[in-house]
């Protein structure tokens, strides 16, 4: 008799973010480690969630993403969030009950860091043994360069891209995050180079955004600093193409959509961005590949 194959299933992971104002306080304590947040930082953050509308879309493109997935692998897809609900201890209840055997694990940065990625994996491996969780977990720790997540990059950077200077942007890490050759630095360059080739961008700029609210170090160029640059030099039409995100959420529509343009506009410059990779269905099509690869 031919044995059965594994039950399959996907778990897709993401940072997690608010849904209400009155939630930011408790939402940064999870970040933090539980360390509180000065009132200082307490306040700016929730003032840049007030001006995106009170709340992030991150849990809800998640989920579409989600659903999409089940439907194009015909397997259950889990979302678990690490510093906010469903979080992935309670998304690892679900897990257990469904009688998964075989877990596909994708955490919604396409760029692998030690201080990202690799702590998706320990938070999830840790949560899975406290719900006695017994699948098998196969994680894609980077897909930086899954040819189908570079042609979703490419094919919304076409929609707005005209010839104008194109500045690519992920997020930044404290700088002691690279100390022991990790390897997200390199990573984000080469999805840039290749989202920039396919596109037919033959000169652009890499800088890196949303630094965080500590005294550390942290990787740079900046954002600011590439726009200063651009209005010593003349340039009047920026790109800025977010390669380190996947979806909308207050690194976008707070930092790039508000902060940066109004930078950019006192400085003469007009900034636009392509739209996020959300729905995309061909961002469907490259997790459905990356999460074969894993099964």
């Amino acid at each position: 008799m031919t044995p059965k194959p594994p039950r399959q299933g996907l778990l897709l992971l993401a940072h997690g973010a608010p849904e209400r104002l009155e939630d930011v306080e408790s939402y940064l304590s999870f970040v933090r480690g539980g360390r509180p947040a000065s009132a200082k930082v307490l306040e700016e953050v929730r003032s840049r969630y007030q001006a995106i509308g009170g709340s992030s879309p991150l849990l809800a493109w998640t989920r579409a993403q989600a659903a999409a997935l089940e439907g194009v692998l015909g397997m259950p897809v889990f979302c678990g969030m690490r510093n906010w609900h469903p979080f992935i201890a309670e998304t690892m209840d679900s897990v257990r009950a469904s009688g998964v055997e075989r877990l596909a694990a994708i955490a919604l940065a396409p760029q692998y860091s030690e201080l990202s990625v690799g702590l998706y994996i320990r938070r999830t491996g840790e949560a899975a043994r406290a719900a006695g969780v017994t699948a098998e977990i196969a994680w894609a720790r980077s897909y930086h360069d899954e040819p189908l997540l570079i042609e979703a990059f490419a094919d919304r950077l076409a929609q707005v891209w005209n010839g104008q200077r194109v500045l690519f942007t992920a997020h930044s890490l404290p700088e002691k995050a690279l100390a022991n050759g990790d390897p997200y630095d390199r990573e984000c360059r080469a999805t840039a180079a290749a989202v920039a080739a396919r596109a037919g961008v033959a000169e652009y700029d890499f800088a890196y955004q949303s630094q965080g609210f500590t005294d550390d170090r942290w990787l740079g160029p900046t954002v600011e600093s590439c726009l200063d640059r651009y209005a010593s030099e003349g340039v009047r039409e920026v790109v800025l193409d977010p390669i380190g995100f996947v979806c909308d959420h207050v690194e976008i529509l707070y930092d790039i959509d508000i902060l940066f343009r109004q930078y950019a506009a006192a400085r003469g410059i007009s900034l636009v961005r392509p739209e996020s990779l959300n729905a995309s269905a061909k961002f469907t099509a490259a997790l459905a590949e990356v999460a074969k690869r894993c099964l």
